[in-house]
């Protein structure tokens, strides 16, 4: 996993890790995906300013960090992770020859650059020292990165058209080549993750609740949580917002919900609240059926940007 930090930065937004082009492929058997679609985000609509965030606040900082304009390269990035395979993550984007250079050039620094193959297509092998506890920098060209022990190896390739393609088996990689980056969704095995779908996906997420371990994590909320999903979309002038959890017992899904809406109503006497807030609040739509709780908000993009950005 410590090599997709790299690999984030080199071909996308620094974010946290979430099957193929398409969100709604998720492999039953994954503990958490990810999904952004900034294709969708720029070419109209409210996505655009969140887009623009994004380009101010992240994009600039890759491209000066690393040389990649992200703005013109990637269109989707997914990636998720299974129990048996680890993670995934799938760059979708015309990659220009000069970004995949750098690619092969970190490839080069902290691997192996003695081409693999797999159904006719191409892969590369990254490993570090699992004896090495102290950061390395790794330099190509102008760019170095500072990260911590690579003591786990994943495997890159760049064969599929349009795709950057890094996983952490050797096996997941070959898989996937053979279906050119296509994940064959199997979401109807049993406890299989939500994946909450709309026309107009910005981002989608999920995970189950047992993937945020303990710590500061750990309440009593998530101890009765087994899956949470969370959604934005686009509608009309508005982004939409969507949360869905699968509670352990109806019961806590009706709990949850009645304390969700008591805090919305706490907030609402907050005199300092601004009216766009408090009439967002006033909108939010909270609702529990069966074990599932759902929570729902549309919002002007001007405000969730501002939030963003204070």
């Amino acid at each position: 996993m410590r090599f997709f930090k790299i690999l984030a930065v080199l071909t996308l937004l620094a974010v946290s890790g979430a099957a193929a082009a398409d969100a709604g492929s998720v492999p039953g058997n994954a503990n958490w995906y990810f999904h952004v679609d900034l294709k969708q985000m720029r070419s109209g609509g409210p996505g655009v300013a969140m887009y623009d965030w994004l380009r101010d606040e992240v994009m600039s900082e890759i491209r000066d960090d690393a040389g990649i304009d992200v703005e013109k390269e990637v269109d989707r990035v997914t990636s998720y992770a299974t129990g048996d395979d680890g993670a995934v993550l799938i760059v979708d984007g015309k990659l220009s020859q000069e970004t995949r250079d750098k690619i092969m050039a970190f490839i080069a620094a902290g691997g192996d650059i003695t081409p693999l193959k797999s159904k006719g297509k191409t892969y590369y092998h990254f490993g570090g020292n699992e004896e090495l506890d102290e950061d390395i920098v790794y330099e190509a060209g102008n760019i170095g990165l500072q990260v911590e022990s690579l003591g786990e190896e994943s495997w890159v390739s760049m064969a599929v058209k349009n795709k950057v393609i890094i996983t952490s088996t050797e096996g997941h990689m070959q898989e996937l080549l053979a279906s050119n980056g296509k994940v064959k969704g199997t979401r109807s095995v049993d406890d299989a993750l939500m994946v909450l779908t709309a026309e107009k996906t910005l981002v989608q997420a999920g995970m189950k609740s047992g993937m945020l371990g303990e710590g500061d994590w750990d309440s009593n909320i998530l101890r009765n949580t087994e899956q949470v999903a969370f959604l934005i979309s686009a509608a009309a002038n508005k982004l939409a917002f969507e949360a869905k959890l699968i509670t352990t017992e109806a019961e806590m899904a009706e709990s949850l919900a009645s304390v969700a809406r008591g805090l919305i109503s706490l907030v609402m006497f907050d005199e300092e609240l601004e009216p766009e807030v408090a009439a967002a609040l006033q909108g939010t739509r909270v609702e529990a059926k069966g074990n599932n709780l759902s929570i729902s908000v549309a919002l002007d993009p001007e405000l969730v940007v501002q939030t963003l950005g204070e």
